[in-house]
């Protein structure tokens, strides 16, 4: 039995959808895009949502948008893809960490006034693997500090903390989104094509984009319940499983969403390779923590053990087969197959 780490879901009606949009509208902001945006402002349950190309332009220009200062801090996890530091420099600012909590692999709010400094402007929390931070406390801090927080949800659509939908939680302002909408189409005033108030980008999501991801909104609460339901048979079947450390739980006020089912093991590559024999493919998100990566090492003289529990997780964690299609049947083989390993 193969079992794929994750298969994309491209059905007919996303295909006509993309077709329909190459036939029909405009390659950018076509009508597909602010349906788009309509449909995943209700999802989070917000007035506005701004589409932008992609993840390091959204947190780049909300910064900028709400005027965070230049060459000023902004603390963010060491623990998550580079994307979410490269946004920092991208808006002319200097990252700065806040090592995990491990157990949820989200930014430790216990640490997080430690690394507050005067220099300090922003927070850019990670809702890492799909599982929401500790957003009460963060948010605590940043108003006693003065500080924005903006959220990085890049991987936890529809995900909930505290009856809020993740994205959510730290705006929902009509004069930002106006903003957002002009710098993501060059600056342009609006209503106009050829007058320009603001220094603005390139920006804008493509329209045949739009509309997959429109056909793929209607699908995301069942896709997501789909995920919890792995993640439940998953939890059942490897607890107490050799070394294996799982993912955080839901609780009455969390419910993540799984994009990455991550387990920790000082055997990981061993047992990856082991997996690998049996046709199963696995994964390492992310095996080199941010400030470890050879150009922030360069840049800001990182030489390791700053960040403890960031770089021991790195080492461990292991991303076993999740997507919605994935049957009963080929988890319980992943599961079986994981049992096969400490057996041995």
């Amino acid at each position: 039995m193969k079992v794929a780490i994750t298969i994309p879901s491209m059905d007919q009606e996303m295909i006509d959808a993309a077709t329909n949009a190459l036939r029909n509208e405009r390659m950018s902001l076509g009508d597909s895009v602010f349906k788009f945006e309509k449909e995943f402002a209700n999802m989070c349950g917000v007035k506005r949502a701004i589409s932008v190309s992609d993840g390091t332009r959204a947190l780049q220009l909300a910064m900028e948008a709400y005027g965070v200062k230049k060459k000023s801090t902004v603390i963010t996890s060491p623990m998550s893809f580079v994307a979410s530091s490269n946004a920092i420099i991208h808006a002319g600012c200097v990252p700065r960490f806040c090592d995990i909590d491990d157990k949820t692999f989200c930014m430790d709010p216990k640490k997080l006034k430690r690394r507050i400094t005067s220099k300090t402007t922003a927070v850019i929390p990670v809702h890492l693997y799909g599982y929401p931070a500790a957003m009460d406390e963060i948010m605590t801090i940043a108003r006693e500090k003065n500080l924005l927080v903006i959220e990085d949800a890049c991987q936890a659509h529809g995900a909930v903390y505290k009856g809020k939908k993740t994205g959510s939680i730290t705006t929902n302002n009509d004069a930002m989104a106006d903003k957002l909408e002009s710098m993501r189409h060059c600056g342009r005033m609006k209503g106009s094509n050829y007058d320009h108030d603001v220094l603005g980008y390139t920006a804008r999501l493509n329209t045949v984009q739009a509309a997959i991801g429109l056909v793929q909104l209607k699908h995301i609460p069942v896709w997501n319940e789909r995920r919890r339901a792995i993640a439940a048979i998953y939890d059942q079947r490897l607890k107490g499983v050799g070394d294996l450390k799982l993912p955080p739980a839901a609780t009455a006020d969390i419910s993540p969403v799984y994009h990455l089912y991550v387990v920790r093991s000082k055997r990981r590559d061993e047992l990856g390779s082991f997996l690998k024999t049996k046709e199963i493919q696995t994964a390492l998100h992310y095996p080199v923590p941010i400030h470890m990566q050879p150009i922030y090492k360069q840049m800001y003289g990182y030489e390791g053990g700053e960040f403890p529990k960031s770089e021991k997780a790195c080492k461990e964690v292991l991303s076993l087969p999740m997507y919605p299609g994935l049957s009963d049947e080929q988890v319980k083989f992943v599961c079986d197959s994981v049992a096969e390993f400490y057996s041995r």
